[in-house]
């Protein structure tokens, strides 16, 4: 595919050198539809990124676009604070009918900011107020946002360092085969846990991913998630689940969660539960935890009623039944099967191949190569992201509504840009 080149003076001129992603994207993007997206010269990408997992049912679902714009149309209320509006009861109504009662889950709703990072604050601080402690856990190679707090339990040392003040009361464990099965799980956490002089304040919470989607497409083994939910049991510990990315059937069931058979007392969910790619996001936890005074969380986007339309329209449409769920297990594994093809390929030039569901990880040894193969992909019409705390993991997202030829035409190209790169 032929480029030509873009003009990119404004972004360049006024906007901040914080942006990321156009960078290696330089091109401008017009319109997008399914898992395609058009630039403004008529260039064609099929999309591997799904907005970092906030369009799981893809650009401009026609089913949730058409409930979008007759809800717009009728000027139904857009902006409503936490005010009771017919779109969020019909949301809550269709949430607690299609996703609580079906998994045996009465947890409480709580819209926070519009973001996932408002609902990872939300938790820490409703952890907190519960337990009456400040300490809060998490993992090695976490992600959980880019506001103070969701950094304090984030891994990243880059991301870290553009706090600019000091991150405090998190304190990092090891995440699932950190330590390469050497060492029994949670050796070291539960003997700082039970020892007097261990210096770690006891835990309000732990806070977990089941899969580090920035991390590095690290899995948790199921019966690794369920030892740690005995061990916040047994330890007074609350157990949070950021369910952000991986969540809304990214990984098969609805919750990432669901597989290993645990039930954490609170839930993170935002990227595509409005389905839409609008901001929307949900802090969820077990009704004994709801210790809120009114307004003492708050925030003026926590009620953004379209995204409510399209959230229950998304519900309603593809978790009624169980196709969702056994569909993306079946290109799940179209994907690891191309991928191990490609680590075949490539012998030692490929580390590892991991993921599940529609989120799959490419590990190269050549830390620089997942960036490369990147770039070329894109050249190839591609879009892919890289992951892991040194951009060493080529990052698969695809819409799950993605059809099987689409996944196959976009991963030869994956393949086709590991051997040019090579």
């Amino acid at each position: 595919m032929t480029i030509t080149q873009p003009d990119l003076s404004i972004f360049q001129s006024l906007e901040s050198e914080v942006r990321s992603y156009c960078r290696g994207w330089p091109t401008v993007f017009d319109r997008a539809q399914g898992s395609r997206m058009y630039d403004e010269d008529g260039h064609t990408y099929l999309d591997f990124f799904a907005g970092a997992g906030s369009l799981n049912y893809g650009h401009n679902n026609p089913v949730l676009k058409r409930a979008l714009l007759d809800y717009l149309e009728r000027d139904g209320v857009v902006h409503g604070l936490d005010m009771s509006t017919t779109a969020k009861r019909a949301f809550l109504e269709t949430f607690r009918e299609v996703v609580l009662r079906p998994r045996g889950l009465d947890h409480k709703v709580m819209f926070t900011g519009p973001t996932g990072t408002n609902a990872v604050e939300a938790a820490l601080k409703l952890a907190r107020k519960v337990k009456g402690r400040e300490a809060i856990v998490s993992f090695t190679n976490a992600f959980h946002g880019m506001s103070l707090g969701a950094l304090a339990v984030t891994g990243n040392a880059f991301k870290r360092a553009g706090a600019g003040i000091p991150l405090v009361h998190g304190t990092p464990m090891p995440f699932d085969n950190y330590l390469d099965g050497r060492v029994p799980d949670f050796l070291w956490f539960e003997r700082l846990l039970q020892d007097a002089g261990s210096g770690l304040n006891r835990p309000a919470a732990v806070i977990v991913e089941t899969v580090q989607g920035e991390g590095g497409i690290n899995v948790a083994r199921p019966e690794w998630l369920r030892a740690l939910a005995d061990l916040c049991r047994r330890q007074d510990m609350l157990l949070i689940v950021d369910d952000i990315q991986m969540g809304c059937g990214r990984t098969g069931a609805f919750f990432s969660f669901e597989e290993a058979g645990i039930t954490p007392d609170i839930i993170t969910v935002s990227k595509s539960i409005s389905g839409y790619g609008l901001p929307m996001a949900l802090t969820l936890f077990r009704p004994e935890l709801d210790v809120w005074e009114p307004g003492e969380h708050n925030g003026t986007f926590r009620g953004n009623n379209p995204a409510f339309v399209t959230a229950a329209a998304a519900l309603n449409t593809y978790w009624t039944d169980g196709q969702m769920e056994k569909q993306t297990l079946a290109r799940g594994e179209q994907v690891e099967a191309a991928l191990r093809a490609i680590a075949a390929e490539h012998g030692d030039e490929v580390a590892d191949v991991r993921g599940r569901g529609l989120v799959w990880g490419l590990e190269f040894h050549d830390r620089s190569r997942a960036g490369a193969v990147a770039s070329r992909a894109f050249e190839l019409g591609l879009l892919i992201e890289t992951s892991g705390p040194e951009s060493e993991v080529v990052k698969l997202l695809p819409a799950l509504t993605i059809s099987p030829e689409e996944l196959d035409e976009g991963l030869r190209i994956l393949a086709r840009a590991v051997r040019e790169t090579a």
